[in-house]
């Protein structure tokens, strides 16, 4: 897993438009990387995230079951997104949404002068 992924090049629309708090981030990681599991400190690295900010927001993603554990591995829990959460259902929608009218935007001809 390659340390500290996300920067502001390639920030993700969801972050661009919703802004940056800490939950989002985890969420958006997650949600960017649909079939993957990761332990904690996978996440926490790639997101270049302190211990501290990101326990203090996970804890309500999983007592949530917006991530849930897919499998163990010794003491280690991996987690994913959970697809069918209505939260992660309604961000990708909106994610969709918004994505497919910036690119109508792009391909709209510019009028003559």
């Amino acid at each position: 897993m390659p340390e500290k992924m996300y920067s502001k090049e390639n920030q993700s629309i969801l972050l661009k438009t919703l802004g940056e708090s800490p939950k989002l981030k985890i969420i958006d990681f997650f949600m960017d990387n649909p079939i993957l599991d990761f332990t904690k400190k996978e996440v926490i690295d790639a997101l270049g995230m302190s211990k501290q900010t990101f326990y203090k927001y996970f804890d309500d993603l999983d007592e949530y079951g917006i991530v849930d554990v897919s499998r163990k591995i010794g003491k280690a829990s991996l987690y994913r997104i959970s697809q069918g959460h209505p939260l992660v259902k309604m961000l990708r929608k909106y994610e969709m949404d918004l994505s497919l009218e910036i690119a109508e935007k792009e391909t709209e001809p510019i009028p003559a002068q």
